[in-house]
């Protein structure tokens, strides 16, 4: 096995409990899927938010329930903050953050257009103190992120 793919982003920490140090024993990359939060963490979801039909957010709990998606704007928030204060897109820090963590992570952004491209791909460029990393990692961590990530049929099939 060379790597394995999963969800993973400042939204989703689960891996970093198990799957990150069992990864880094064995030499396994990593592939993470909606390293952006399926959308939240750009910055462009507002707490008012609905969703079209066919649009999977609109069976996920953290973002198909408005008191969940209201309280979940709160990472929004610093991400965007943080993002802002080194003249980058909230998207670019999400991203940058997911290869800040391990050399061996490859995040796996979904996009619609070819600007989305170039600012999802300049991420590998964007250099961030490692103090200031930190002072993320505090602030994200203090949140709690509510509602579930998939509806319960769909979160029954990850075996969580």
């Amino acid at each position: 096995m060379t790597a394995v793919q999963s969800e993973y982003s400042l939204w989703y920490r689960e891996p970093e409990r198990e799957l990150l140090p069992t990864l880094e024993e064995l030499g396994i990359g990593f592939v993470p899927f909606s390293p952006l939060g399926k959308g939240f963490l750009t910055g462009t979801v507002s707490k008012e938010q609905t969703f079209v039909q066919g649009d999977i957010r609109r069976t996920i709990p953290r973002f198909n329930d408005p008191e969940n998606l209201a309280k979940n704007q709160a990472l929004a928030e610093v991400v965007k903050g943080f993002a802002k204060d080194h003249c980058l897109s909230p998207s670019q820090i999400a991203l940058a953050w997911l290869l800040h963590q391990k050399p061996w992570i490859v995040p796996i952004p979904g996009t619609k257009t070819e600007d989305r491209l170039r600012e999802n791909m300049s991420a590998v460029y964007v250099e961030v103190l490692d103090e200031d990393w930190d002072k993320l990692e505090q602030s994200v961590s203090a949140i709690k992120i509510c509602g579930e990530r998939y509806a319960p049929a769909m979160l029954k099939m990850t075996g969580r």
